[in-house]
């Protein structure tokens, strides 16, 4: 299982409208092959700043599969316009579950 993470930065005042385009975002997550949970967190510290933590079956679910594709393509339609900058990714893998 891979973990992306992605933290996204987003135009201030446009924290409703990335909320209300990740939310309609979910179900292209939902039903994209390999894609195994879609979970968004927002920063208390730093409202405009978000993190998408993805459930990927393996990283080419994710680099290959989805990346690109015209799922992908209408995933960025919908929440790219809100982003001050390009979002920040990376791939985790679990080495420890303490709980």
């Amino acid at each position: 299982m891979i973990l992306e993470i992605a933290q996204v930065e987003i135009k201030p005042g446009m924290e409703a409208e990335f909320e209300a385009g990740i939310s309609r975002a979910a179900e292209i997550f939902r039903v994209a092959a390999g894609c195994r949970s879609f979970d968004v967190r927002r920063s208390v510290e730093h409202p405009q700043r978000y993190r998408l933590l993805i459930e990927w079956e393996t990283l080419e679910a994710h680099t290959k599969d989805f990346t690109g594709s015209q799922a992908w393509q209408d995933y960025r339609a919908i929440v790219s316009p809100c982003f001050a900058s390009p979002p920040a990714v990376e791939h985790t893998e679990r080495v420890l579950k303490a709980f």
